[in-house]
C-alpha cells in the first residue's frame, strides 16, 4: 500500500498543503515542507515552477516565476524531495506541474527519477486524460500515482475516463478559473463532489479559492481531502512565519468537521 493509499485508509479528513519549489529558494522551501509536516499538513504538493503557470492566479505565478528567475530546475525539485526524505519518509508527496519540463526529461526517466527520490504521485496540470497514457504507463510501472483534475465543467463522458485512469485520490475543482480566486460556491461544490462520488471509489480532494478557516469547515464536509495553496503562497512572500501556525489552524479545522 503506497503512502497516499495509507493516508486516506485512516479515515480522516486529510489537510494538503501546496507550495512552490524554490520559492524563496530551495533550502527554505525544505525547511517549509518540514515545518508544515510537523504542523498538521498530511501531503504536501510540491511546484515543479515554470515559466507560464496558466491555471494559476497571480500569487502562485509571481512564485513560480521567483523560483524560475533562481534557476530551480525539475532535477532540483527531485533532489528537494531526496532531500525531504531522509528525515521525513511518511508525509506524501505529490509532485504538481506543466507537461514541458517533464517531456524536456522523458517520461521514463522523469517517473524513475521521481519514484528514486520518494515522490508519491504526480499530477500535470494540462496533461488532459485523453493524452496522458504514456506518462501515466510510466508512473505506475514506478509505482507512482497519477492524479488528475476534475473541474466543475467536466462532462460525466471525461469524469468516467478520468476516474478510469486515477489512482491515489482525484483532485476536485471548486471553481471555474484560476487557483485563489475569490468566488466560492458552498453549494455547487457540495453537488459537485457528490456527484463525482457517484462515480468513484478514490478519495476526493476539494481544491482552488480555499483561504480560510471558514472556507474549510464549509467544504470539508463533503471532501476526504482540503487543497490549500494561494495563502500558504501568499505567507511564504509575505510572512513566512506563519506557515506553522496556518497548517495547524486548518488541520484543526478539518479536524472539527
Amino acid at each position: 500500500m503506497s503512502r497516499i493509499q495509507q493516508l486516506f485508509a485512516k479515515g480522516e479528513k486529510v489537510l494538503i498543503s501546496y507550495v512552490v519549489a524554490g520559492d524563496p529558494d530551495l533550502d527554505s522551501t525544505l525547511n517549509i515542507m518540514h515545518e508544515l509536516a510537523s504542523h498538521g499538513t498530511d501531503l504536501i504538493e510540491l511546484g515543479i515552477p515554470f515559466s507560464d503557470p496558466m491555471a494559476d492566479g497571480v500569487i502562485i505565478q509571481r512564485a513560480s516565476q521567483r523560483s524560475v528567475e533562481r534557476g530551480t530546475s525539475l532535477q532540483d525539485v527531485l533532489h528537494l524531495v531526496k532531500r525531504f526524505r531522509t528525515q521525513n519518509p511518511h508525509t506524501p508527496i505529490v509532485l504538481m506541474g506543466y507537461l514541458n519540463p517533464i517531456l524536456h526529461m522523458g517520461y521514463q526517466a522523469f517517473a524513475e527519477a521521481a519514484s528514486s527520490s520518494g515522490a508519491d504521485g504526480v499530477l500535470v496540470v494540462d496533461s488532459p486524460v485523453e493524452m496522458s497514457e504514456a506518462l501515466s504507463g510510466c508512473l505506475k510501472k514506478q509505482g507512482l500515482d497519477m492524479i488528475f483534475l476534475i473541474a466543475p465543467t467536466t462532462n460525466d463522458v471525461r469524469i468516467q475516463k478520468i476516474v478510469q485512469h486515477a489512482s491515489g485520490f482525484i483532485y476536485c475543482v471548486s471553481l471555474n478559473g484560476v487557483t485563489g480566486a475569490a468566488t466560492l460556491d458552498v453549494v455547487a461544490v457540495k453537488q459537485q463532489l457528490a456527484h463525482i462520488r457517484q462515480m468513484t471509489d478514490l478519495p476526493l480532494a476539494i481544491g482552488f479559492g480555499i483561504k480560510t478557516v471558514d472556507d474549510v469547515i464549509q467544504v470539508a464536509p463533503n471532501a476526504d481531502a482540503v487543497v490549500i495553496g494561494s495563502r500558504f503562497v501568499q505567507a511564504i512572500e509575505n510572512n513566512p512565519q506563519e506557515i506553522g501556525t496556518l497548517s495547524q489552524n486548518f488541520k484543526k479545522a478539518l479536524v472539527s468537521v
